[in-house]
């Protein structure tokens, strides 16, 4: 049997368990937020998996990815901190090491030499454009067991439980 197949039984079976033990036990509730987790951390798995040959992991590819679509292909380790959520000691690794690569290259900003800025290299876009289209099929592949509408359906649930649950983990973050 497939091991996520396991996990999900797993996690129904105790959750009813819990359920029994516990009057008032938010079910549904409990149940969105093991299945979101099982299926992110697969996810993840797959993708960490993909990227390996390529000597990056997660957090080094959305930081690339950041600036690779960004207007100007620029930012700052604090901007990228807080969209890769990131400490600014793992943002110093992440910029360490794709620099060692040449993928992207720090200067100091012209308006406050202070700041650092961050950008993504010639030969750092290149990277992404290679690397990037032979990810494409399994990432659709994982989805494929939706339609198109619930897909859309799908995105546009989760951003409202993004945007919703956003005051609720971080009581300073504005709208």
């Amino acid at each position: 049997m497939p091991r996520i197949k396991t996990c999900v039984e797993a996690i129904y079976e105790g959750v009813g368990r819990v359920n029994s033990r516990i009057p008032g036990l938010p079910v549904s509730e409990v149940l969105l937020v093991r299945l979101l987790m099982l299926t992110a951390g697969a996810l993840l798995r797959e993708f960490e998996d993909k990227l390996k040959p390529y000597g990056l992991n997660d957090s080094d590819f959305r930081t690339l990815m950041m600036l690779y679509s960004s207007e100007d292909g620029t930012g700052t380790p604090g901007e990228l901190c807080l969209l890769a959520d990131q400490k600014p000691t793992n943002m110093t690794r992440i910029a360490n090491a794709l620099a060692k690569r040449d993928l992207i290259s720090r200067s100091h900003a012209t308006h406050d030499r202070r700041q650092v800025v961050l950008r993504i290299t010639p030969a750092g876009r290149r990277f992404v454009a290679k690397m990037l289209p032979p990810m494409f099929p399994s990432l659709v592949e994982s989805f494929a067991c939706f339609s198109a509408a619930e897909r859309k359906t799908f995105e546009r649930l989760l951003k409202k439980l993004a945007l919703h649950i956003d005051p609720l983990v971080d009581p300073d973050a504005t709208s």
